[in-house]
C-alpha cells in the first residue's frame, strides 16, 4: 500500500510539474508594482462593464416586482375585484415560487458554462411576465403572473453575488455586492417617480388605466436590458469572451491566492455534492434563519409607498415622498460596504444597521406626528444597507469548493425570502394607519437577527483561533488538488502555495 501511495504521489509530481511548464511564464509578484497595476487594470474593466450591468438590472428587478404595490394605488384592487386578503396573497405567493428556485438555480449557474445567457435569459422572462401582468382581468390571472415572475426573478441576486464571488477578492466583494443592492434601493425611489410619472400622465391613454401602462412600459425596458445584458454580463474567469490572455489567468490566480486554493470545483464536487455539503453545515442553516428574521423585520419594502400615505398626502406626493430616504440608504449602503473592505469586518458592519431600524419603530411606535414619522422612515431604509452585506458574509465564510460556495448562497437567500412571504401578512391594512402591531412583530425579528448574527461571529472567531493553533492540519484530497492548481495559476510551488493558504482567515 505504501509503495502504491509512493508512485501515485510520483504521478501527481509530474503531473503538476508538467501544468506548471504549461504555464512557465510567471505572474509578476504578488505585491510588486507590476503585478498590483495589472490587477487594477483587471478589476477596473470588470467594474466598468460588470457592476454597471448587474446595478441597472437589479433596479428593474424591484421595480417589476413591486410594480404591484405602485399599482394598488391607482385602482389595482377595485377593477381586479381583490379583496385585502386576496392582494396579500397575490403580494407573497411570489415568494412561493422564488425562494424555492433560488438554490436549483445557483446550481445550473455553477454548472452552466455561459452564466451571462442564463441570468440574461431569465431578465427577458421576467420582463415579459411583467409586462403581461398588465392584461389581467381578474384574481386567478394576476395570481398566475406572480407565480410565473418568481422563477425567472430567483435566477438574479443569488446568481449575482456568486458570480461576483467568482471574480473579486474577499476584501473587494463588499463593496461591489454593495453597489449592485443599491439597485434595489435606488428602484425603490426611481420606482416611486416612475410610477409617479406613468399613474399621473397615462392614466385613460388609449382607453387603458394608468396602472395597466405602468406594467407595460415597466416590463418593456426590462426586456431590453435583458438582450443587452447577455453581451455585457462576463462568463466565468477562464471563458469570458472579453477577459483574454494574461488578463485571464490573473483573474483566475488572484482569487487562488486570496483562499490559499484554485476557485475550482474537482470531479467529486458535483451540483448535488455541493448541495449535500452546504444543507449538512450548520453555519449555513444559521445563516438561512438570520437572513429569515431579518428580512421579516424588513418586510416593510413592500409597503412603503402605502406607509408614506399614512402621512396624509395625496397619491403623487406620497410617491415623491418615499423616494429620498432610499437616495440616502443607497450611499449608506456603499459607505458601509466600502469601509467593511477595508477594516475585513462583517459583524458590526450588518448587525448595526437594525439597531437603527429599531430606533425607527420605536420613533413610529410613539409617535403619528408627520416629521417624527418620517424620519423614522429614513431609519427604517437604513436597515437594507446591512443587509447588502448578507450574502457577502455567506460567501466570505463558506469560500471552497464553489459547489457548496453557490448552494450556500441559494439556500440562505432561498429561506431568507420566507421572511418576506410572512411579512406580506405583517403589514395588515387594519392594522393601519398606526401599524404598531407590524412594527412590534418585525422590531422583535430583528433582534432574534442580531442574535443569531453575533451566534455566527462567535463560530468565526474560534474557527480562526482553531487556524491559527493548528496550521498543519491534515488536509483533504480535494482541499490538496485545489492547492496544486491555485500553485499552477501563481507559477510557484505546492509549497509555497501551502504558506500563502496558511495565512487565510474567516471576516468575523
Amino acid at each position: 500500500m505504501s509503495k502504491l501511495n509512493d508512485e501515485k504521489a510520483d504521478v501527481d509530481a509530474v503531473e503538476h510539474k508538467e501544468r506548471a511548464d504549461s504555464l512557465s511564464d510567471r505572474l509578476p509578484e504578488t505585491g510588486s508594482p507590476e503585478r498590483l497595476s495589472a490587477e487594477r487594470k483587471l478589476v477596473r474593466k470588470l467594474d466598468m462593464r460588470f457592476l454597471p450591468t448587474v446595478f441597472l438590472i437589479f433596479i428593474l428587478n424591484y421595480i417589476d416586482r413591486n410594480g404591484i404595490t405602485t399599482a394598488r394605488l391607482q385602482g389595482l384592487e377595485q377593477d381586479l375585484g381583490l379583496s385585502d386578503l386576496q392582494y396579500s396573497v397575490v403580494l407573497s405567493i411570489l415568494f412561493a415560487s422564488y425562494c424555492p428556485a433560488q438554490v436549483p438555480s445557483n446550481m445550473i449557474l455553477n454548472y452552466v458554462q455561459r452564466p451571462s445567457w442564463y441570468i440574461g435569459g431569465c431578465v427577458i422572462a421576467w420582463g415579459l411576465t411583467s409586462a403581461l401582468t398588465g392584461v389581467t382581468k381578474g384574481y386567478g390571472g394576476i395570481l398566475a403572473c406572480r407565480i410565473f415572475i418568481g422563477l425567472p426573478e430567483a435566477a438574479f441576486y443569488p446568481g449575482a453575488i456568486y458570480l461576483l464571488s467568482r471574480w473579486y477578492t474577499k476584501k473587494e466583494l463588499a463593496f461591489r455586492s454593495a453597489v449592485l443592492y443599491t439597485g434595489l434601493l435606488i428602484s425603490n425611489a426611481l420606482g416611486s417617480l416612475m410610477a409617479a410619472g406613468i399613474l399621473g400622465n397615462m392614466n385613460g391613454k388609449r382607453g387603458i388605466r394608468g396602472w395597466r401602462w405602468l406594467f407595460f412600459i415597466e416590463g418593456s425596458i426590462t426586456v431590453a436590458l435583458g438582450l443587452f445584458s447577455i453581451w455585457a454580463l462576463p462568463d466565468y474567469p477562464n471563458n469570458t469572451r472579453w477577459i483574454v490572455g494574461d488578463q485571464r489567468r490573473l483573474a483566475q490566480a488572484r482569487l487562488a491566492e486570496d483562499a490559499g486554493e484554485a476557485d475550482q470545483d474537482t470531479e467529486k464536487d458535483t451540483p448535488m455534492a455541493g448541495l449535500k455539503m452546504a444543507i449538512t453545515d450548520p453555519l449555513v442553516l444559521t445563516f438561512a434563519l438570520m437572513s429569515a428574521s431579518q428580512l421579516l423585520g424588513l418586510s416593510f419594502i413592500s409597503f412603503f409607498p402605502t406607509l408614506t400615505q399614512t402621512l396624509g398626502f395625496s397619491t403623487t406626493i406620497s410617491l415623491l415622498l418615499a423616494a429620498p430616504p432610499w437616495f440616502i440608504a443607497g450611499f449608506m449602503c456603499c459607505l458601509n460596504a466600502w469601509h467593511a473592505d477595508k477594516t475585513g469586518e462583517r459583524f458590526f458592519h450588518i448587525a448595526g444597521w437594525w439597531w437603527g431600524v429599531i430606533l425607527g419603530f420605536v420613533i413610529s411606535l410613539s409617535t403619528m406626528s408627520v416629521g417624527g414619522r418620517y424620519v423614522s422612515m429614513f431609519l427604517m431604509s437604513f436597515g437594507y444597507a446591512g443587509f447588502a452585506m448578507t450574502l457577502v458574509w455567506v460567501s466570505n465564510s463558506i469560500p471552497r469548493p464553489p459547489a457548496k460556495r453557490a448552494a450556500a448562497i441559494g439556500i440562505v437567500n432561498g429561506i431568507g425570502n420566507l421572511g418576506n412571504l410572512m411579512g406580506s401578512y405583517v403589514w395588515k391594512a387594519e392594522w393601519g394607519p398606526k401599524y404598531h402591531q407590524s412594527m412590534i412583530v418585525s422590531l422583535c425579528a430583528l433582534v432574534l437577527s442580531s442574535l443569531l448574527s453575533l451566534g455566527i461571529r462567535q463560530h468565526l472567531i474560534r474557527k480562526n483561533q482553531q487556524l491559527a493553533a493548528d496550521e498543519r492540519a491534515t488536509m483533504p484530497v480535494a482541499t490538496e488538488n485545489r492547492v496544486k492548481e491555485a500553485a499552477i495559476l501563481e507559477g510557484i510551488s505546492f509549497e509555497q502555495a501551502m504558506e500563502k493558504r496558511r495565512g487565510f482567515r474567516y471576516l468575523p
